[in-house]
């Protein structure tokens, strides 16, 4: 099996296209892996196409990806596409699009001011005359040469293309509490394009991620498709520390704390340091109990997000001269880093690279 991944693999980054098929797509459940951890390709395949775009979710599925990742906001007209921040100068060509220059502004996002061009401010239509490109070309230049070739997807598309491809969706609210202060909740178009392609319930193939609290805690009313609590590594929920309530992520890792998400959510996605703290160093040092505690509270537990790059590695798992000037964007040990994952018993991992991850776990779990 995984030198047939692997073949896969080569062939799909040495053509450009995604035209392979290992097999039929296997109809998607929201654990169909069983006892193996899922593997969610991380805005696609983002360590080989520019991230948000079909090209990145069609490798990925190809790369044995069981959930693509989208993290949504919307539009002006109340559609929601696949972008990483609403604010799209690093992931389009915006700028060289002369009729949108006036639109470049600034405003306050979560507390932050951030300038720009905003998702918000756009027509589904006029999103469509712009091209994605690469949001870090210094980490990943090979990612460049895709760049104008797509458009921004809309949710509704990268639903269909999970359907048609027998995988499942992992979409994230991305600033709900922004979008709500705007007149434009994310929620409730999340919900409906789900509906009308037939994922409403408790075993389709959907997690629904969030950084805030208070939307989870709502679509826990209004929907029984699995919600999962997203944890940073530090800081608290936005929607927390704008109504001046003094918890934080840490909060939510305690035992209390898990008791309480597991009254809403399916499950909590976290930061990698939150089950394997780094230390001064960089260097890992002894994993902690959250995913011991989070499975007593009923909760599942995935983790994100497991990159290639040496920069992106805790320090032992990386490999190569440091000297080099290539050595942040080389691969490290990424293989090593997933199989200590993997022997902590989570239950999912988000992967730039999900044909690594599913190698990985096919080498651990067969």
């Amino acid at each position: 099996m995984i030198r047939k991944l692997l073949s896969v693999t080569l062939a799909v980054l040495a053509t450009g296209t995604v035209a392979v098929v290992l097999q039929q797509p296997e109809p998607a459940t929201a654990d169909r892996r069983g006892s193996a951890p899922i593997v969610v390709g991380h805005r696609g395949a983002s360590a080989h196409r520019p991230e948000h775009t079909l090209l990145s979710y069609e490798t990925a599925i190809a790369l044995g990806a069981d959930y693509i990742e989208p993290d949504l906001v919307s539009t002006k007209d109340r559609v929601l596409v696949a972008r990483h921040e609403n604010e799209i100068s690093g992931t389009t060509d915006v700028e060289n699009h002369p009729e949108f220059a006036a639109r470049r502004t600034t405003k306050t996002i979560d507390g932050l001011a951030i300038t720009g061009w905003f998702t918000e401010d756009f027509t589904l239509a006029e999103l469509r005359t712009l091209r994605a490109e690469e949001r870090i070309p210094d980490l990943r230049p090979d990612n460049t040469a895709f760049n104008g070739l797509a458009q921004i997807p809309t949710f509704d598309e990268v639903v269909k293309l999970a359907r048609r491809s027998g995988v499942g969706v992992y979409p994230e609210t991305k600033h709900p509490s922004y979008f709500d202060s705007i007149g434009l909740s994310l929620e409730e178009p999340l919900l409906e394009v789900l509906r009308k392609n037939g994922w409403s319930g408790r075993n389709d193939p959907v997690f629904i991620q969030s950084f805030e609290s208070g939307n989870l805690r709502e679509l826990s009313k209004k929907t029984r498709l699995p919600l999962m609590q997203l944890i940073n590594a530090t800081g608290a929920p936005y929607d927390w520390a704008a109504a001046g309530d003094p918890r934080t992520y840490d909060t939510m890792v305690t035992r209390e704390g898990l008791r309480d998400v597991a009254s809403y959510a399916y499950g909590v996605g976290v930061d990698t340091k939150r089950i394997v703290p780094l230390g001064p160093d960089g260097r890992t040092v002894a994993p902690t109990t959250l995913i011991q505690d989070a499975h007593r509270a009923g909760l599942k537990v995935h983790t994100w997000t497991v990159r290639n790059e040496n920069s992106q590695l805790p320090v032992d798992f990386r490999l190569g001269n440091t000297a080099n000037p290539a050595f942040p964007r080389a691969t490290g040990n990424v293989m090593g880093w997933l199989e200590k994952l993997y022997g902590l018993g989570l239950d999912g991992v988000f992967a730039d690279d999900p044909g690594m991850a599913n190698a990985v776990r096919e080498r651990v779990f067969t």
